[in-house]
Order: C-alpha cells, then structure tokens, then sequence
C-alpha cells in the first residue's frame, strides 16, 4: 500500500441507556462492533478508542477498557489493522506529579498492549496542566517509549480540538512545539511508528513531515486538508473516515494504483462535508459524525453517550444531510432523508 489509512471510529451508544452528561457510558456493543467489521471490509484500519469514540467527552475509562478489549478480539478474528489510545483520561481533572502521569500511561498501555492492537500514545490533559516545560514532556515520553513492547502512534491533538491540550510540547509557540516533540522523536525513533498531526495547518504538518526520521511517518488528522495532505506524502488517522469510510477506502485503492487524479475526483467533493462536520467549535465534530452513521443505517437511534446529541443545531444537521447527499456518501438516500424527516417534523 502506498499509505496507511486508519479510521478513527466512533461509539454507538445504547439508546436503552442512561446516556446523559457525567454518566457512565452505556454501550451498543454489537453495533459498535459491527461498524468496525464494516471498515475492515473496506480495507480500512481502525484508530479506536480515540477523540471520535469520545475519550474526553462521554466514554469514561471503564467503557474505554471494554472497547479496547472487544475490538482487539475482533480484530484478531480478521486480521484487521488496529490501533488503540492509551492516554491519562482516568486521571482527576488537575495538575498530578509526572510520576502518577508516568503510572496512568503505563495503566492504559498495559490494556492496549494485552489486547494485541498497536499504541497511539494519547496526548495528556493532565501532563498539559502539570508540564513545567519541554523537558518534562521528554522526560514522560522518553521513558514510556523506552519501556513500549513496540513501535507507537504519538498524538499531538490542537486546542480546536481539545482546548485542554493549548501549548502541548512544553511551549504555546507551535514552532517551538514542533522543536520538542521532533526532538523526542530522533531521540527515540526506533520506538517511534508515526506522528498524528490535528493542527488544521496544512503548511505546519509539510514542515513537520519533512523533519522526521526516515521510516517515521506522518499521519494527518487533519479534516480540512486531507486529499492534499495525503496526495503529497502523508498517511491518515482520521475522524472524518469513519463517515467517508466507502470513498476514502477507494481513493486509497486508486493511489496504491498510481492514479492520483482518480484519489483526487473520489476524495475532493467529500472535503465540503468535512469542513462543516469539523466546524467551529471543532471539537463536537463527533455529533455529526454519529449523525451521519445514523442516517447511512449503523445505529439504530441518533444516541451518543454523554448526550452529546445535543450538541450540534438542527440546522448545522440539515445541513450535514445535503452536503453528505451533494457528496454522494449516503448508502440508502431514502433511509437518510425519512431519518432526518424524524428531527424536523413539528
């Protein structure tokens, strides 16, 4: 394959749960595995237990391990490509000593790496509030990537994103970021697979891919400029995937076959729909997301855990829905616009 593709898939929550904001996070799991055995289908790999599944924002850590455990089994039954987070998210909101850090890190790698999938190493609201610098951010990620059984996935999630994460790499300048985390990553490429990028920059991310390591590589999460991004050199771990699951995986197809013009015609009408689904505020991109599962048949209800349903106007929905009909990504138009009928009946 020319690149890496993995989808950074979402969570169906049980519509007979009590999903509300701070509650524990009740699951569908057979329709949360179901939907990863639709990616693999596609050829497609899976990020799991990411910022689309929630992390951070309704998927509490006792769900997450749950997640990580099924879908490592399912994914061994086949052969499918799979990458789980391991991050610090069951940690109290607050500043804690690098060594607790150090302990939550090692937790959830531990679960991740029992489970048989690949290590994204989360980035850290807790080691963002409780960083003095640089050097303790290389202090953390130098010891957990000299103890990693193999090559991990590092994370650098931009505030848009998470605004708990603002001047990750020890530094809010995001030259100087990129100094620090470039730094960790020589130091310790051999333990170092790639880099996911959710910056929103596509210059940044080409300044920052041509400054690896050879054989690291940069995967942009980047859901504006992802034809572009990937067109000129890097792979993809993205969120916007696991709604453009069907295009995505047959771009991939026409660039392993050389054909960057047929990658372009598949992926650049689905860049509208993107760029809304991922708007300001960016990090409710996931509500159109499950939106959009909903309406192309994956899930039963429009549900999310933590009532994250809710966080997203109808009129940013009915908008989702023509763009994503404009793009040609609903399976079934029928079934998509008698779902949307539903919201906006009075």
């Amino acid at each position: 394959m020319s690149r890496t593709f993995y989808a950074a898939a979402h969570v169906v929550a049980d519509p007979r749960g009590d999903n509300g904001e701070g509650k524990p996070a009740v699951v569908d799991w057979d329709a949360t595995m179901r939907f990863r055995h639709h990616l693999w289908s596609l050829g497609l790999g899976i990020a799991d237990a990411m910022d689309t599944a929630q992390r951070g924002m309704g998927l509490d850590w006792a769900a997450t391990q749950e997640l990580i455990r099924r879908s490592g089994a399912e994914a061994r039954a086949v052969n499918g490509l799979l990458a789980c987070g391991a991050g610090t998210d069951h940690l109290a909101p607050g500043t804690h000593s690098l060594d607790a850090i150090e302990r939550a890190y090692r937790e959830q790698l531990e679960v991740v790496q029992h489970a048989g999938a690949r290590v994204i190493l989360m980035a850290s609201r807790a080691l963002a509030a409780s960083a003095q610098g640089p050097a303790e951010y290389a202090r953390i990620y130098g010891t957990l990537l000299t103890e990693v059984d193999q090559p991990v996935i590092l994370h650098w999630l931009g505030d848009m994103f998470d605004p708990a994460l603002a001047g990750y790499w020890g530094d809010p300048d995001l030259d100087r970021a990129a100094d620090a985390v470039l730094e960790i990553i020589h130091q310790h490429a051999a333990k170092v697979d790639g880099i996911k990028v959710s910056l929103l920059d596509a210059d940044r991310e080409i300044a920052l891919r041509a400054k690896l390591p050879d054989g690291v590589r940069l995967y942009t999460g980047d859901d504006f400029n992802y034809p572009s991004l990937i067109e000129s050199g890097s792979h993809a771990l993205l969120g916007i995937f696991d709604a453009i699951a069907v295009p995505a995986a047959a771009a991939r197809q026409a660039l392993d076959a050389g054909d960057t013009a047929k990658f372009r015609e598949i992926l650049d009408p689905t860049v509208p729909l993107a760029r809304h689904i991922f708007a300001t505020p960016t990090y409710h991109y996931k509500t159109g997301i499950v939106f959009l599962a909903w309406l192309n048949g994956h899930q039963e209800e429009f549900r999310m855990v933590g009532g994250q349903e809710h966080s997203r106007s109808l009129d940013h929905l009915i908008e989702l829905h023509r763009l994503a009909a404009e793009c040609g990504v609903l399976s079934d138009p029928e079934l998509a616009a008698a779902r949307l009928a539903t919201l906006v009946a009075p």
